[in-house]
């Protein structure tokens, strides 16, 4: 059985077209030769036909019924099973080829997107990408399975001229030449047609990227009224493709036209003079017949020829759109990691940022700009590869120099905007496979998220919806804070991991967090009380630097004393900067701040002392 499940390789060249293509072909190259040695056996059947039947026909004017006869008409019927059998086979390897060169390119569009997710996403909108993996990815399977049929047929056609030439050379330069003469006539109208290729294909990436962002953004559309002004843009962006198509559609019929106008008036051509010749003793009947088969056969060729051409055409449109995607340069790399990271908790140095973190404490990092601690936390997991920016190191590594799937295993960063994704609930938790049921109860009882057990038809065994679109936004959070403590990692880092879930619930999440990460690294992005007066140390950040640090009680008690005069200094400047943001935290209102808590969610009653989800800037801060 065809295994179309390999494994996606990351060695593919981006360099140009050609050199994909030949790669491709490379990574499937038994299939290829089988589709190209089917295809030449295939042709040379049909080539072939055309002289056993001049023979025959000759040999029963001559002779009559007779064994000649008889052995030619048993060779032709043993040429059209040969290529019945062998037209079977070629089919079935030419749909493999297809099959293996999509979805290989489909796997390899999914590593690069699941590697340099990151840095596709800031080159390429999301709906070029789908379009690509949807329409480029089947046009490029198109040159193989092509492939088997069009080299067949080239061979068959050199076959074919040399038995034309040693029966009649005029009528066989006349079939020859006549051929190119044709192709060359469809050429000219293959050029407009692959500049409206590409044009229509432009226009319906721009749709399919209007239509994704519309989708993904269609709660807040509702909530500006902006849904008649994006359904505006649709449509007119749908009418550009619509008659964008209407331009294909019209050069593609024209050759459609030309294509079968052109062979047919040849072929029409070669058998008024093979008459004349015959009608003069030039040659025989029989040859007669048998030009007749060639120059039929050599419009399959003719014909194959300019489909070829538009094959290769609409592949070499989708092989630029997949190599802009290949070509993205990966935010990081572990090219030239030698490095490994020591056995063992270890200290956390951010050496630009001036951030120290113990083994096994549970920290706090509190800015103004949540852009700043977000910073931090990103560069921790080590998401980007900064050439400007010192290294984060763990026990004195640098994890720039550590193999990024130890570093992977090691740190684990949860951002405050999870994605969910499709699948069993226990699956989409377990991320790393451990299979310990408990353990997975066990963090969704830490992240206070058995309603959303509940909330999932079949619980734990039911399948969470694309997105988790069937979830409320805290419901989503708690899921994705379960599903990071799950991985027991040694070092956690969670950004705004309670922004959207009401006081209660972030108080519960609070209590329960510090000891279930009991002698692991845990840093926490936030300045919500409830959180900070939990955690061993907070953390105090401005302009991308390390300012103070100390317990919450400590830091709001300097605050106080410096209220009153009774500290001065950069520690009382810090200690009132400490407050003004969590105080600001604290006295945000609904009222005053966008955004929607779980409050709304979960039927709180209590909006007075409930915080809400995110405000503008731990809007900022957690985008990525």
């Amino acid at each position: 059985m065809l295994d179309l499940h390999r494994p996606a390789t990351s060695n593919a060249p981006t360099s140009g077209v050609a050199r994909y293509l030949w790669w491709r072909a490379g990574q499937q190259r038994g299939l290829v030769v089988a589709g190209v040695a089917l295809g030449v056996v295939n042709a040379m059947t049909q080539a072939g036909a055309p002289y056993v039947l001049g023979r025959a026909v000759d040999d029963g004017l001559e002779r009559g019924i007779s064994r000649e006869l008889l052995t030619w008409s048993g060779a032709l019927l043993l040429l059209w099973v040969i290529r019945a059998v062998s037209g079977v086979f070629a089919h079935r390897v030419d749909v493999a080829n297809w099959l293996r060169a999509c979805l290989g390119t489909i796997h390899l569009m999914g590593a690069t997107v699941a590697t340099k997710g990151e840095t596709v996403r800031r080159t390429t909108p999301t709906g070029e990408v789908v379009a690509t993996v949807a329409s480029d990815s089947p046009r490029i399977g198109e040159v193989y399975a092509f492939m088997g049929r069009f080299l067949g047929g080239l061979i068959a056609y050199v076959a074919v001229a040399i038995i034309l030439l040693n029966a009649s050379a005029t009528l066989g330069l006349a079939v020859l030449l006549g051929i190119p003469v044709v192709a060359g006539v469809l050429a000219l109208i293959v050029r407009p047609l692959q500049q409206r290729q590409s044009e229509h294909r432009e226009q319906n990436g721009r749709l399919t990227t209007l239509g994704s962002d519309t989708v993904s953004g269609l709660r807040i559309l509702r909530g500006i009224g902006g849904e008649e002004a994006f359904t505006a843009r649709y449509r007119a962006q749908s009418q550009r493709v619509r008659e964008a198509g209407v331009r294909v559609a019209s050069t593609q019929s024209l050759l459609d036209g030309v294509q079968t106008l052109l062979p047919g008036l040849f072929l029409a051509g070669v058998i008024w003079y093979g008459a004349r010749l015959a009608i003069a003793g030039d040659i025989s009947p029989g040859e007669l017949v048998a030009f007749y088969g060639y120059a039929a056969f050599l419009t399959t060729p003719l014909s194959d020829a300019s489909q070829g051409v538009q094959i290769f055409t609409r592949a070499r449109i989708a092989t630029r759109r997949v190599l802009s995607v290949l070509r993205v340069a990966p935010a990081v790399t572990d090219v030239g990691t030698t490095s490994r990271l020591p056995e063992g908790p270890a200290e956390l140095v951010d050496p630009t940022s001036g951030l120290h973190v113990t083994p096994g404490s549970f920290i706090a990092l509190v800015a103004a700009d949540p852009d700043e601690t977000a910073a931090i936390a990103t560069r921790l997991g080590r998401f980007e590869d900064s050439s400007e920016l010192a290294s984060p190191t763990l026990g004195g590594v640098p994890l720039a120099d550590a193999p990024l799937s130890e570093v992977r295993r090691r740190v684990v960063v949860s951002e405050a905007t999870p994605s969910i994704f499709t699948g069993v609930l226990a699956d989409e938790l377990d991320v790393r496979d451990v299979g310990d049921r408990a353990a997975v109860e066990h963090a969704l009882v830490v992240a206070d998220a058995g309603d959303v057990v509940d909330s999932v038809p079949g619980g734990l065994d039911g399948t969470v919806a694309e997105k988790g679109r069937s979830l409320s936004g805290g419901q989503r959070q708690r899921v994705a804070l379960a599903r990071a403590l799950l991985t027991d990692a040694e070092v956690l880092v969670l950004i705004e991991p309670t922004s959207a879930v009401d006081a209660h619930t972030e108080a519960r999440i609070a209590s329960r967090l510090r000891p279930a990460r009991a002698g692991r690294t845990t840093v926490v992005v936030t300045a919500s009380p409830l959180v900070l007066d939990q955690v061993d140390e907070v953390v105090l950040v401005s302009r991308g630097r390390v300012v103070t640090r100390g317990s919450h009680h400590d830091l709001v008690h300097d605050a106080e004393r410096a209220a009153r005069g009774d500290l001065t200094g950069e520690r009382a400047e810090a200690a009132v900067a400490y407050r003004r943001v969590v105080s600001r935290n604290v006295d945000d209102s609904p009222a005053e701040t966008p955004g929607h808590t779980d409050d709304q969610a979960e039927g709180s009653t209590h909006p007075a002392t409930d915080r809400t989800a995110t405000d503008s800037s731990h809007v900022t801060g957690g985008a990525r």
